[in-house]
């Protein structure tokens, strides 16, 4: 007889790697779906979470691929968990402006591709991060959140992703019993 632990073969490196790229993807066409078919723009902490959350695709499409050893899986939790540390700050910015009082919203502010062109770097990325007006506008709700708590909410998930390929000891290939 032969047998196979399914929890075991599930818990590998390259399955969870190949699954965290198709969440991202998903999470990555439906706002593009959003934003080209629903004709909901995206604010610029939006960008900033998606920025972030193709870097985590990127990096766990790459440890897919490889699929490393120890020290490789390690490195690359570290980068995921250094991108979730970006799309945390910038998701739960954003959550924060929209749960502010009416009168404490800041005003509009200038587009995201004039404040790139405009303003040195770190200024810009200061002013995006101080976010304006139309990042406190609720455009989109699912069972009562809004998008940029659904994005935190992901956020979170793949940092729970990140430690556990941090933290796990690393798998050598499936265990195939035989009796």
């Amino acid at each position: 007889m032969i047998e196979q632990n399914l929890i075991e073969q599930i818990s590998r490196s390259r399955v969870l790697n190949s699954l965290a790229v198709v969440a991202g993807c998903l999470a990555m066409a439906y706002a593009y779906y959003l934003q080209y078919h629903e004709y909901l723009d995206p604010c610029p902490l939006c960008i900033f979470d998606r920025v972030f959350l193709l870097g985590i695709i990127v990096t766990t499409l790459l440890a897919a691929l490889l699929n490393p050893q120890r020290l490789g899986q390690r490195f690359f939790a570290l980068l995921v968990l250094l991108f979730v540390a970006g799309g945390l700050t910038s998701s739960g910015r954003h959550v924060w402006l929209q749960h502010l009082p009416a009168d404490q919203v800041p005003t509009c502010g200038p587009g995201l591709n004039y404040i790139l062109d405009a303003f040195p770097l770190g200024k810009a990325i200061e002013m995006i991060f101080r976010g304006s007006g139309e990042c406190a506008e609720i455009h989109w709700q699912f069972f009562g959140f809004t998008l940029p708590e659904v994005t935190l909410m992901m956020f979170m998930i793949y940092g729970v992703f990140g430690l556990i390929q941090l933290l796990r000891p690393h798998d050598n290939g499936f265990k195939i019993e035989i009796q």
